[in-house]
């Protein structure tokens, strides 16, 4: 076992202790609160539900009405190699960011990106042009595969949505 590996373990296992102890010693309520990003995306679409008429299908249907599905594809991710980088809309990349890049879509885009293997999904925001290998149809950042659960395998198949303006 090589020393990095070594020291990786030993920060594994040292992190899976102190998350243990935190579980342990933590009231109810802490350990089942929703990350900042789930609240932000429960928010957006508490947003929608809120301006909706009362009855539960009005309020379903005009969840599906914040999402314009555009396809199917192949995703992959990208990550530190590129931090720091010029992106297409002049922003400075940032791996923990939830970006992402498409070759068409109009910079500044907000897309809903959803793993197909496991159902889970991301906001991202488009802010770069790519990716440009055959066959994928959109980088996210290593913030956004992290979510979704795609760091692993390197790439996922994904569904596409745009997130329409609430106002």
């Amino acid at each position: 076992m090589t020393i990095n590996r070594l020291r990786r373990s030993a920060l594994s296992r040292a992190g899976l202790i102190a998350v243990a102890a935190l579980l342990v010693s933590a009231p109810a309520q802490a350990i089942d609160a929703p990350s900042p990003r789930l609240q932000s995306l429960e928010a957006a679409v508490a947003a929608v539900v809120d301006e909706a008429p009362a009855s539960v299908d009005t309020k379903v249907q005009a969840v599906q009405q914040a999402f314009e599905e555009i396809g199917t594809g192949r995703a992959s991710f990208y990550g530190r190699e590129l931090e720091g980088n010029r992106t297409a809309s002049g922003e400075r990349f940032h791996a923990a960011d939830l970006t992402a890049a498409h070759r068409t879509l109009p910079l500044g885009t907000r897309l809903r990106v959803t793993n197909l293997a496991n159902g889970r999904s991301v906001i991202v925001r488009v802010n770069d042009r790519g990716p440009f290998i055959r066959g994928r149809m959109l980088d996210v950042s290593l913030g956004a595969a992290r979510e979704i659960g795609m760091v692993s395998s390197g790439s996922a198949d994904v569904r596409l949505e745009i997130v329409r303006p609430t106002a």
